[in-house]
Order: structure tokens, then C-alpha cells, then sequence
């Protein structure tokens, strides 16, 4: 179900891993994740995006990404000074421009480290897969 062991257990979860459901796990993706990036206020579809970073790399990462891309103060916190710059930036390039600057960066990122050549494939994939669906969303 994508959260590692560590997690669940400090989540307080007893199940073996194996035997997760979604409702086991949605909690702590709603808590750690989609909550900390204040997926709520964000347009749909780059929703998605910024919320698959925070999975895999970290919420503060997925928002300084978000924040650097929007012009605004780089910090990794989203409040209301990011949502009011990025409603500025949707207004003026469009989601559809935002999602894909957003996941080009991402992919930048992921390209930067030094273990692309092991975990690339995957998150070159994911990327794409991840891309692929905001733009649905829009």
C-alpha cells in the first residue's frame, strides 16, 4: 500500500503487512501527506502531482518545489501566502502548464540523484503514470 513498515507501526497499525487495506493506510496519507501539502486548496490535477512527491520524497520537498516554481518564498510550509501566489500562477499559465512544469521539475530532480541509474526506471514511470492522470483530472 506504498507506506513502509516504520510508519504503520509508529501509526500504531498491528497488521502484518501483507494484510494492509486502503483503509488501513488512507489515515496516515491524509495526515502526513495530502494534509501537509494542503492538497484541499490546490487545483485539481497538480493536486495529484504535488501529493505523489510528498509520498515518495517528503511533503516539505514537494512544496518547496511547488514554491519555487510559483515565484513565492521557499520554505517547504503551505500557507496562505503559496496558495494566494499560486492561484496567481494558475490564473496566468493554466494547470495544464503547471502540472507539467511542476512533474518536468520533479523529473529534473530525480535525474540529479546519484541513484537514477538504479531507482530511475521506477520513477521515470512514475512520473509519467502520475502526469498522465492529473492532466485527466483537469
Amino acid at each position: 500500500m506504498g507506506v513502509t513498515k516504520r510508519v504503520y507501526e509508529e501509526w500504531g497499525g498491528t497488521k502484518d503487512m501483507k494484510d494492509l487495506l486502503v483503509e488501513d493506510v488512507a489515515p496516515i496519507y491524509e495526515k502526513n501527506y495530502w494534509g501537509k501539502v494542503k492538497g484541499d486548496d490546490i487545483p485539481s490535477g497538480l493536486d495529484l502531482c504535488v501529493f505523489d512527491f510528498a509520498v515518495n520524497a517528503g511533503p516539505g520537498r514537494a512544496a518547496k518545489f511547488l514554491q519555487a516554481m510559483i515565484g513565492t518564498t521557499v520554505d517547504g510550509g503551505i500557507g496562505p501566502n503559496t496558495l494566494r501566489a499560486l492561484g496567481n500562477f494558475v490564473e496566468s499559465e493554466g494547470v495544464e502548464s503547471a502540472v507539467k512544469t511542476y512533474q518536468e521539475k520533479r523529473q529534473e530532480y530525480y535525474e540529479s540523484l546519484s541513484t537514477f541509474s538504479t531507482f530511475g526506471r521506477g520513477w521515470t514511470r512514475r512520473v509519467n503514470e502520475t502526469t498522465e492522470a492529473a492532466l485527466k483530472m483537469i
